[in-house]
């Protein structure tokens, strides 16, 4: 029966996502915080840079799940959740590497 669930075959791939998320969510904070503070004081700036963040990161998000979940069927380590944040970050080259 799980066999044919296509969710239980993308177990693997969601689970590494959702905690890549996680954790680019703080870093993200963490990233605004940081490049706000250099630009000025300012709380709205550090706000706005955090929601680019965001913004980028979803995108990236729906673009590797696209792209990449279909083919991962190894089981998740902590390592393979460092690649998935990693590639949530670098999204753009995994679209430059495909033209």
């Amino acid at each position: 029966m799980l066999d044919n669930d296509p969710l239980w075959k993308l177990r693997h791939a969601l689970a590494g996502l959702a905690l890549a998320l996680i954790a680019s969510v703080l870093l993200a904070a963490m990233l605004g915080a940081f490049v706000g503070d250099l630009f000025g004081d300012s709380y709205h700036r550090r706000v706005a840079i955090y929601a680019g963040l965001l913004v980028y990161v979803l995108i990236g998000a729906g673009v590797l799940f696209v792209k990449v979940a279909q083919h991962e069927k190894r089981p998740l380590t902590p390592g393979r959740v460092l690649l998935w944040t990693a590639s949530l970050w670098a999204w753009p080259l995994l679209l430059a590497g495909r033209r």
